[in-house]
C-alpha cells in the first residue's frame, strides 16, 4: 500500500534565517533597474538579425532550434549572461532539453495532459518546452523572457518554425509573448492575479485567472531573483489543479542557486513538502526522503499544501547534475 510521508529538505535554525545552502550563498552585485514589462507581438519579429535553424533530437522527438548572434542581437560579446541586462535567453541550455523529455515521459505515464490547458513558460529563450505544449494541443501558450530582443530575434522565429513544420491546423494554440522582470510581468500576463495566493487560506481562488501549467528551465541560478520568481508562480498558478515543472542544475556552483536551494526556500516560505517518486507496476508510489537530513513537517490546519516531486535526475557528465521537479498542490 502506498504511503505519503513528508520531509523537510534541509534542517535549519528558526532564529537564523538562510536560504538552505549557506556555503553556496554569495553576495550579488547591485543590478540596474529592470526594463518595464511589455508584450511583444508576433508581427514584431526581427528581420534584421540573421536567424538559422537546425534540428535537435529529443529521444525520438525532433524539434527545431534557432541560432542567432548575441553580439548582433544585443551588442554584447558571446556570453552566457550579463546579470540585469541579458539573462542568457539566446543560449539553448541543457535544462530546456531535459524538461521537454520529462514532459513527454509524464504524458506517456498518464501524469500530464496539455490538451485545452493554459500554459506559461518563464525564462523561455528558445521556447522548446512551450513549443512542445503547443504541439500537444494546449489552448494557450504564453512565453516570457527578460529581454524583448530575445523574443523578437529568437523565440518568435523559433515558435513559427516549429509550428509551421509540425502543428496540426485544428489544434493551433493561441501564442503570446511577454518581456520583463518577474517582479512586474504579472501586470501584463492575462491569467495572473494581482496578489499572491495565501497557501494557508481556506478561501476559494478563481481558477479562471490562472495558468494550468507553468514551465521553466534554468531559471533558478540567481538567488536574488528567486523571491520574485516564486511570487510570480503564486500569482499565476491555478489552485488547486495547477502544476509547475522546473528544470535546473542541482547546484549552480559559483553563483549560489540550484534546484535544492530553491526548494529549500519554498519549503520555508510556502509550506512545501517533498516526495521522491517511483513507478512500480504502473502504480505511482511516494516514498523515502529526498535528503538524508530531514524532519517531519506538521500539516495540521493547512487548507492547501504545495508538494515537490522529483521527476527525473540527469547525471550525464556534460555538466553539473541536473533535475526536473514537479510542483503541485496537495
Amino acid at each position: 500500500m502506498a504511503t505519503n510521508t513528508s520531509f523537510q529538505l534541509f534542517s535549519s535554525s528558526n532564529d537564523k534565517p538562510n536560504l538552505g545552502l549557506g556555503f553556496l550563498e554569495s553576495s550579488e552585485p547591485q543590478l540596474p533597474p529592470p526594463p518595464p514589462p511589455v508584450e511583444v507581438l508576433s508581427s514584431e519579429v526581427s528581420s534584421s538579425v540573421k536567424y538559422t535553424v537546425e534540428p535537435v533530437n529529443l529521444d525520438g522527438l525532433t524539434l527545431l532550434k534557432g541560432r542567432v548572434s548575441t553580439k548582433e542581437v544585443l551588442g554584447l560579446p558571446n556570453s552566457d549572461l550579463v546579470p540585469g541586462i541579458y539573462e542568457g535567453g539566446l543560449k539553448l541550455w541543457e535544462g530546456s532539453l531535459d524538461l521537454v523529455k520529462a514532459l513527454r515521459s509524464e504524458i506517456q505515464n498518464g501524469c500530464l495532459s496539455f490538451e485545452g490547458k493554459r500554459v506559461l513558460e518563464l525564462g523561455c529563450g528558445h521556447g522548446l518546452p512551450g513549443i512542445f505544449a503547443c504541439l500537444e494541443s494546449a489552448a494557450e501558450v504564453h512565453f516570457q523572457d527578460f529581454n524583448a530582443e530575445v523574443l523578437r530575434c529568437l523565440t518568435i522565429p523559433n515558435v513559427n518554425a516549429n509550428l509551421l513544420e509540425k502543428a496540426k491546423p485544428e489544434t493551433v494554440s493561441e501564442v503570446r509573448f511577454f518581456a520583463g522582470d518577474w517582479g512586474a510581468i504579472h501586470q501584463l500576463l492575462p491569467h495572473a492575479r494581482e496578489s499572491e495566493i495565501n497557501l494557508t487560506s481556506s478561501s476559494e481562488h478563481g481558477q479562471a485567472s490562472a495558468y494550468d501549467v507553468i514551465l521553466m528551465a534554468e531559471t533558478i541560478y540567481s538567488i536574488s531573483a528567486q523571491r520574485n520568481l516564486y511570487g510570480l508562480i503564486k500569482k499565476c498558478m491555478n489552485q488547486p489543479n495547477g502544476v509547475v515543472y522546473l528544470a535546473g542544475k542541482k547546484h549552480y556552483f559559483g553563483v549560489g542557486g540550484g534546484t535544492r536551494q530553491f526548494l529549500s526556500m519554498l519549503e520555508k516560505e510556502g509550506n512545501l513538502i517533498l516526495y521522491r517518486r517511483d513507478y512500480v507496476s504502473g502504480t505511482r508510489i511516494y516514498s523515502l526522503p529526498i535528503d538524508s537530513q530531514h524532519c517531519c513537517k506538521s500539516l495540521t490546519g493547512l487548507a492547501s499544501v504545495m508538494a515537490a516531486t522529483l521527476v527525473t535526475e540527469v547525471a550525464d557528465g556534460s555538466s553539473n547534475v541536473r533535475e526536473v521537479w514537479k510542483l503541485s498542490y496537495k
